[in-house]
């Protein structure tokens, strides 16, 4: 967002309330903890927490055949995504470099709604209108500015899910729903997706309703987490983050961060066996190139971070971390993730 003024969610002056430390987050203002990264992980894997994760955008997609059309843009198939189902997936550019990557919900046969990261929402909402078909049979809707939401987190969160919306309103792994008639009044969407490998639910909200949903989930016993350990979570469960694990040739000239979904070793989002944008750079890799790898410290030393070199045991410099940090579940052991070459599982 350059130099303009930091965007403030709906809430805000929640997290004001909760002392939360406040930082500009990709031109939000954010939370990067309320009392300290640690407490907030173990919390977020033993019970349940919550994150305002409103910087996050919105985008509707309807049209007839809207998932063939996505089909030609997308590494997933999505038209094989039944309806009340969400799915992941990348979308690259015609040199085969990732440009974002997104969580879907088909919603049905002629709708789709879409995630885009909070820094890709104006580049992805430009790519996409781009790809539209010139017959005008699919029509796209930024959502972002009137929709808060919150990520509902952690081994405990469908009870309290159903505590404060009602047994109706629980949702499967990566299923979607509506919202149905609940206590607090409110209406928009959930489904059961997230980003720190706990079961939880990922809720679409206005921004009138989003506070009184906000409240009622810490009155039922959900922690408040910030983004530090929202970044240690995704960590330990080997999710990518967009603009550190990968970059979109569009926004940055780091070479090395300008990947593809083979290069990113993603166990699911991909779909070889049908034609897309940029197809051909992932299906032209041989074994020996670079992918993506999670480390673990095996003895005391710095802890790995994002931009250090990796060796292998000759000192030959085999890759590059892009994220690391101590693991709050690992009583702080050092992990993390890069592009490394010539390796296999248990090498050191």
């Amino acid at each position: 967002m350059g130099d303009s003024i930091p965007v403030r969610t709906a809430l805000y002056n929640s997290h004001l309330s909760l002392d939360g430390n406040v930082v500009d987050f990709h031109g939000f203002e954010l939370p990067i903890w309320y009392s300290n990264i640690t407490e907030e992980h173990l919390k977020c894997r033993s019970e349940a927490a919550i994150f305002d994760v409103s910087h996050m955008g919105s985008f509707r997609f309807r049209g007839n055949n809207v998932r063939e059309w996505l089909d030609s843009i997308a590494t997933q198939k999505c038209s094989s995504i039944e309806p009340g189902r969400c799915a992941y997936t990348h979308f690259l550019d015609s040199d085969g470099y990732i440009i974002d990557d997104m969580i879907f919900a088909v919603v049905n046969e002629s709708e789709v709604l879409g995630v885009p990261n909070a820094s890709m929402i104006a580049v992805m909402w430009d790519w996409f209108t781009k790809m539209l078909p010139e017959d005008g049979s699919i029509q796209l809707e930024d959502l972002s500015k009137e929709t808060s939401i919150i990520a509902l987190q952690g081994p405990t969160s469908r009870s309290i899910c159903e505590e404060v919306l009602g047994l109706s309103n629980h949702v499967g792994r990566f299923r979607w729903k509506e919202i149905e008639e609940n206590q607090l009044g409110i209406s928009g969407w959930i489904q059961g997706t997230g980003y720190t490998g706990e079961s939880g639910y990922e809720i679409f909200v206005s921004n009138d309703d989003v506070v009184s949903l906000w409240d009622s989930l810490l009155e039922a016993g959900a922690t408040p987490v910030g983004l530090g350990a929202r970044d240690t979570l995704r960590l330990e469960k080997g999710y990518l983050l967009s603009g550190v694990d990968f970059v979109s040739p569009m926004l940055s000239d780091n070479n090395f961060l300008h990947r593809d979904t083979w290069e990113t070793n993603v166990p699911f989002g991909l779909e070889i066996e049908h034609d897309f944008v940029g197809k051909q750079r992932v299906v032209s890799h041989k074994d020996e190139d670079a992918r993506w790898w999670g480390v673990v410290q095996l003895e005391k030393g710095p802890f790995p971070r994002g931009g250090k070199e990796v060796e292998d045991m000759e000192g030959n410099i085999i890759g590059m971390l892009t994220s690391g940090a101590p693991s709050p579940s690992l009583n702080r052991t050092g992990i993390g993730m890069g592009y490394l070459s010539g390796v296999e599982d248990g090498d050191e």
